[in-house]
């Protein structure tokens, strides 16, 4: 074994980097400062509201939000993110921490994650890195797909009255004398079907753009929601070109994509006693071709980031975990766009 030597970590970083660090690009194409106005608008306490000046230094404001991003990224709890913060290099860099540094401790993590929920921040912050992308000239063109994904929490235990109680947006009785159940149950989560299979929890809707495979728009709701949802998400996208989408075709939605001059690209379903025409069958089978594009964006959330389960309790936590998870895989496409243009043709 060889002496340890002053040069051994920034050798090891420069290896790191040989293999291709994802997060050192990350950390240089991500334009961070841009969050830090929106983010200490709800997170920090003015100078004038400090009781005092003691103690020890707050951490960067930039920091706290790095280390929300590799906790999407990676789907970690706030445990392992400060154990994997520690124990990383390519951690260690990401957040331009020295190894002699002070490391934000799980509390510290919590603590920041909840003010941006309870703030309700995250579309603030996903809207910025989506100027970010178009400033880089990735502008969505072309058609977009609307589609949903599950996102279920872990199942609750409860009884059928307590289910009825919690659908009707009452808190069962005796619940909130057990101060601790009350607290550790979801009652904002819903029951839905999928395939003749039961799911708890929300969905997860998305607006993807068919040239780039960037998510443009998205909303989080109960697992309750139905294609209405999907069709509301459609209908914000005023200014696109094409109405793509997994959602279901109904007059509504039809009408409101007419009415902005849209086309729509929906598929077709058969009814009992209306089969589709071969021509309808073929035009599908088209379709399905282009609907696979958001089929994928839901794959690698669900596969990398963690996007089948949310272990957070209660809707504004489901949702910025959700939404999250969106900007993380926007964030990681970007890179993937960046890689993609700079190869040899």
């Amino acid at each position: 074994m060889g002496q340890k030597g002053f040069f051994d970590v920034e050798r090891r970083l420069e290896a790191i980097s040989a293999k291709g660090d994802p997060l050192e690009t990350i950390k240089k194409m991500v334009r961070w400062e841009d969050f830090r106005a929106d983010i200490e608008a709800v997170t920090e306490t003015k100078p004038e509201e400090r009781q005092s000046n003691a103690g020890r230094k707050p951490y960067d404001t930039i920091l706290k939000f790095k280390i929300v991003v590799l906790q999407s990224l990676h789907n970690l709890s706030d445990e392992q993110t400060e154990y994997l913060i520690r124990d990383r290099l390519s951690f260690m860099r990401f957040l331009d921490l020295e190894l002699e540094d002070p490391v934000p401790d799980a509390t510290t993590i919590w603590l920041f994650r909840e003010a941006l929920a309870e703030a309700g921040l995250i579309d603030q912050l996903f809207e910025r890195f989506g100027q970010h992308l178009e400033a880089e000239g990735y502008i969505a063109r072309g058609g977009q797909i609307i589609d949903a994904t599950i996102v279920s929490v872990p199942k609750q235990r409860n009884t059928k009255e307590e289910n009825e109680a919690i659908k009707a947006g009452k808190t069962p009785e005796g619940w909130e004398k057990q101060l601790a159940k009350n607290a550790q149950k979801d009652k904002d989560a819903r029951w839905t079907k999928r395939n003749d299979e039961s799911f708890y929890g929300y969905k997860n809707h998305v607006g993807v753009d068919k040239a780039h495979k960037l998510i443009r728009k998205w909303d989080a709701t109960d697992g309750r929601a139905r294609q209405s949802e999907a069709g509301r998400c459609a209908r914000s996208l005023q200014h696109r070109q094409e109405g793509l989408g997994g959602q279901r075709r109904s007059v509504q939605i039809e009408a409101g994509l007419k009415e902005k001059g849209l086309q729509s690209r929906i598929h077709r379903r058969a009814a009992r006693n209306r089969p589709l025409s071969e021509r309808q069958k073929s035009a599908n089978t088209t379709r399905s071709k282009v609907r696979a594009r958001v089929e994928h964006v839901f794959g690698h959330q669900q596969s990398s980031m963690g996007g089948k389960i949310v272990r957070n309790i209660g809707i504004a936590r489901a949702r910025f975990k959700i939404g999250m998870m969106n900007l993380g895989y926007n964030i990681r496409r970007l890179v993937q766009l960046k890689r993609v243009a700079a190869a040899p043709a």
